[in-house]
């Protein structure tokens, strides 16, 4: 039997049989000390948004861009916050690029409980760079994907194309 090392999904694993963690997580990076934005895996912290990595990614170098005030509703976002979130979704496209040269993008947004997302009271576009044949035999067969980069290497080879 082959082992798959993940041992970023124990903190996952570990919220979801206890229930999840307090308040929203978006804000809890933004409000901490930006001394501690790698430990966060938050990027890159502009005027009105954020870039975050995603902590339990779809794939390497998965990460989320954010307005920094907390609101679930998209309707309410203001124009110079749409603006910066733009700016910000080409920004991380072009770093990704730059660091990982995928093949593609899957850029998503799910808005409401029903919608799929697992945090839907502060609104995040995700940016899921794709490979072609990143799909294999372990999601079809398993129902495991393998991410084959740790978020903390994810992070500072990321961090480079921020600065």
């Amino acid at each position: 039997m082959e082992v798959i090392w993940a041992p970023w999904r124990l903190s996952y694993v570990s919220n979801v049989t206890k229930g999840k963690e307090k308040g929203c997580f978006i804000c809890r990076a933004i409000e901490d000390d930006p001394s501690r934005d790698r430990e966060n895996l938050l990027l890159y912290r502009g005027k009105k948004a954020i870039v975050i990595l995603n902590r339990f990614p779809y794939n390497t170098a998965h990460l989320m861009v954010c307005p920094i005030r907390h609101t679930g509703d998209f309707l309410s976002l203001l124009p110079e916050e749409l603006a910066e979130i733009d700016e910000l979704l080409k920004r991380s496209i072009r770093a990704i690029k730059r660091a990982y040269n995928p093949d593609g993008f899957n850029i998503g947004l799910n808005l409401g409980k029903v919608s799929g997302g697992s945090v839907d009271t502060h609104i995040h576009y995700h940016v899921v760079p794709r490979w072609l044949g990143d799909t294999n035999f372990m999601p079809v067969t398993a129902g495991v994907k393998v991410i084959p980069q740790s978020l903390d290497e994810t992070y500072d080879r990321l961090k480079t194309f921020w600065e």
